[in-house]
C-alpha cells in the first residue's frame, strides 16, 4: 500500500495532483489545513493537504523489524479537522489498548492472548476484530474483512500498515455517496419510503430546506401519508415556512398531475405512509405510487432508516423494499446510539448507496452528507469509554 501526502491551495487541486501522481483509484484518509513555508509564509494563505492510500496491484517488500521497532498508527489532531477531535480520542483509545495488550506479561494459561498462541500481529487482528464487534458490525462482516487484511499481511508488517489496510478496505467497502442531484430535464421525483417513526418527515423538511434556501431551488413538496394527520400537517408548516408548494396525495394519478403542474421545477420530494413492511396491501400501493413516474420523469428512492434498530429488523425492512424499488439509503438518529456498525452491515447486505446521516431534531441543521472516513474511524475507534 502507498500512503502518501499531496498539498494544493484547495482540495479538489490536492486530490488532483494526487490522481495524476497515483490515479483514480486513491482513497482520501484525511484533509487538513496547513501553513506555507518559508520565510514570509505569513504573507501566504494556506494550503490544504490530503493524506491518500493506494492498494498496488504488485506485491511490496517490507522490510522485517524487531519488536521495539513497531510503532503504532500515530493519528495526531493536527492532522484532522477540528471537528473529528472525538473521533481521533476514540482511534487514541484503540492504540492505547493496542500497547497495552502488546506489553502485557505472560499470566499463565487464564490470558487471553499469550506468545505461544499469537503473534503480536494476530494479536493486534483480534483487537480491530473485537473492535468492530463492540460497534455492532455484523461477525460475518467483521470475519470478512479480516480474512481480506490477514492475506495482505507480510511477516514483519509494522501495526500502521495493518491498520491503514483495514481503513481503507471499509473505506472502499462503504463506496462513494450518492446525494439529490438536480435532472437534466424537467423536475426530478423523490420518494422517500420506510418504516414508521425514523423521523422521514424531519429529514424530508431538512433536504428541503438545504435545496430552497442554500442553493435557490424550485421545489414542491407533497405528502401520500394519509394515516398520520400530524405528519401532513408538519410538513404543510414546513412548506409554509419555505414557502413552497405543498399537496396531500391519494392517488397516483395526482401525481401525475403534480408532475404536470410543477413542470418548471427542479424538485418534488414526496413523503410516503410509514407502515409495517409485511403489510401486502400497503406495500401493492406504495409500489403504484413508486412507479406511477417511470415514463414520466427522473425519479430517486430514498429508504429512510433508523441507525437505532437492530440489525435483523434493518435487513427484513430493506429486503421488503427491495422487492419494490431500488433505492439509496438514509440513517437517521446517529445522535442516539454509540455504535455505528448498522450502517455498513446494510451497505453490504443491500449494495445500496449510502446518501445522508442525520443526527438530531433540528431543522435543517442536523443532517449531513455521509462521510465514509468520518464512520470507519468511529467503527475502527471504539466506544468512548
Amino acid at each position: 500500500m502507498i500512503i502518501k501526502k499531496f498539498q494544493g491551495k484547495t482540495e479538489a487541486e490536492a486530490v488532483e495532483t494526487a490522481k495524476k501522481e497515483l490515479g483514480n483509484n486513491v482513497v482520501i484518509m484525511n484533509v487538513r489545513s496547513v501553513k506555507s513555508k518559508g520565510i514570509f509564509s505569513f504573507l501566504k494563505p494556506q494550503l490544504t493537504e490530503v493524506t491518500v492510500a493506494l492498494e498496488e496491484e504488485t506485491e511490496q517488500r517490507i522490510i522485517p523489524v524487531k519488536r521495539e521497532e513497531i510503532k503504532r498508527a500515530e493519528i495526531k489532531k493536527e492532522e484532522v479537522k477540528p471537528d473529528s477531535s472525538v473521533i481521533e480520542e476514540k482511534l487514541d483509545n484503540l492504540h492505547t489498548l493496542l500497547e497495552q495488550q502488546l506489553q502485557r506479561p505472560e499470566e499463565g494459561g487464564d490470558s487471553e492472548f499469550t506468545e505461544e498462541e499469537d503473534s503480536e500481529m494476530e494479536r493486534f487482528m483480534k483487537l480491530l476484530y473485537n473492535t468492530m464487534l463492540e460497534n455492532e458490525v455484523d461477525e460475518k462482516y467483521a470475519n470478512q474483512i479480516i480474512d481480506e487484511i490477514e492475506k495482505m499481511n507480510k511477516p514483519g508488517m509494522p501495526f500502521d500498515y495493518a491498520l491503514a489496510n483495514v481503513y481503507q478496505k471499509m473505506v472502499l467497502k462503504f463506496g462513494k455517496p450518492r446525494q439529490i442531484e438536480a435532472s437534466e430535464k424537467g423536475p426530478k421525483v423523490i420518494f422517500f419510503v420506510g418504516p414508521t417513526g425514523v423521523g422521514k418527515t424531519t429529514t424530508i423538511a431538512k433536504i428541503a430546506s438545504k435545496f430552497r434556501v442554500e442553493e435557490g431551488k424550485k421545489l414542491a413538496l407533497l405528502t401520500a401519508d394519509t394515516y398520520r394527520i400530524a405528519a401532513a400537517e408538519q410538513l404543510r408548516t414546513y412548506a409554509s415556512i419555505l414557502e413552497v408548494p405543498f399537496r396531500v396525495i391519494y392517488t397516483s394519478e395526482e401525481v401525475e398531475k403534480a408532475l404536470k403542474d410543477f413542470k418548471e421545477y427542479d424538485f418534488i420530494l414526496l413523503d410516503t405512509a410509514g407502515h409495517s413492511h409485511r403489510n401486502e396491501a400497503q406495500k401493492d400501493n406504495l409500489k403504484d405510487f413508486i412507479h406511477s413516474v417511470d415514463d414520466l420523469a427522473e425519479k430517486e428512492v430514498f429508504l429512510v432508516l433508523s441507525a437505532t434498530t437492530k440489525y435483523a429488523d434493518l435487513v427484513s425492512i430493506a429486503d421488503a423494499y427491495s422487492v419494490m424499488t431500488d433505492y439509496k439509503l438514509i440513517f437517521t438518529k446517529l445522535d442516539e446510539t454509540t455504535a455505528l456498525g448498522n450502517l455498513l452491515n446494510l451497505k453490504l447486505h443491500t449494495g445500496a448507496d449510502l446518501s445522508y446521516v442525520t443526527c438530531g431534531q433540528n431543522v435543517p441543521d442536523d443532517i449531513e452528507n455521509f462521510n465514509p472516513q468520518k464512520t470507519v474511524k468511529q467503527l475502527l475507534g471504539g466506544r468512548k469509554k
